[in-house]
């Protein structure tokens, strides 16, 4: 489903954020990516978002190749994907319920199956109260919840989050990361970069693990179908 075959970044000024990454990731499976800080987790998270491309190697999910993508079509594939930045990019001048169905609203969805979908999602982050509050004045926690409910309300068989649970107190991050498990128990592929490491064993994900931009360990632990029991 998610291929990196050989990836470098390497930027104008001439430093080097990946060298040589290579993995893969299957359908379903929970993936942590790792690393002290500045190891390159941000710079892969945004060329698998297709935000940025590799200087060099190939980056292929669901068997497009992202580099070969013409630019007009990136904004479909994106849509195909549920992306959770570490700033969560809400809109404070909308409500709860009117930042889960912009994407929605974006791509046309009809508006009553739109605004089912958006409650639907709502209510899978823990936020069913909360449709008419605005994100001012949500915790930290759940204004994640609703970056994260907004990601899903397409349905995407792909969750891609930067540091979700940065500034989260551990309440709010284990949470968090309930949810995510919740998405991968369904089937739906999860890749969580983060730095937080408190809960890898307890959701037993397999890891992928950087230092100074370079793959330094795939822990194949866990599979898909152990992880989902």
């Amino acid at each position: 489903m998610i291929s990196a075959n050989a990836v470098t970044k390497r930027y104008p000024e001439g430093r080097e954020a990946l060298r040589n990454v290579s993995f893969e990731i299957t359908a379903g499976e929970l993936v942590f990516l790792t690393g002290h800080s500045g190891a390159g987790k941000s710079t892969l998270f945004k060329l698998l978002a297709a935000i940025e491309r590799p200087t060099s190697g190939s980056i292929v999910i669901n068997g497009q190749n992202l580099a070969a993508l013409r630019r007009n079509a990136l904004p479909y594939l994106r849509r195909k994907l549920g992306l959770i930045f570490q700033d969560r990019k809400l809109l404070f001048d909308r409500n709860v319920l009117d930042n889960v169905l912009l994407p929605l609203a974006i791509v046309g969805h009809p508006a009553k199956d739109a605004l089912r979908r958006a409650q639907a999602a709502l209510a899978k982050v823990g936020l069913p109260d909360r449709q008419q509050a605005f994100p001012i004045t949500l915790s930290g926690g759940e204004q994640q919840r609703l970056a994260i409910a907004r990601a899903v309300v397409n349905r995407p068989a792909i969750i891609l989050a930067d540091e979700p649970t940065a500034n989260l107190d551990t309440a709010s991050a284990n949470d968090i990361f309930d949810i995510f498990h919740s998405f991968q128990r369904v089937g739906v592929t999860v890749l969580i970069v983060t730095h937080d490491a408190f809960r890898v064993h307890d959701l037993r994900p397999r890891i992928l693990r950087l230092d100074q931009g370079e793959m330094t360990e795939q822990n194949e632990n866990q599979s898909p179908q152990g992880a989902a029991q």
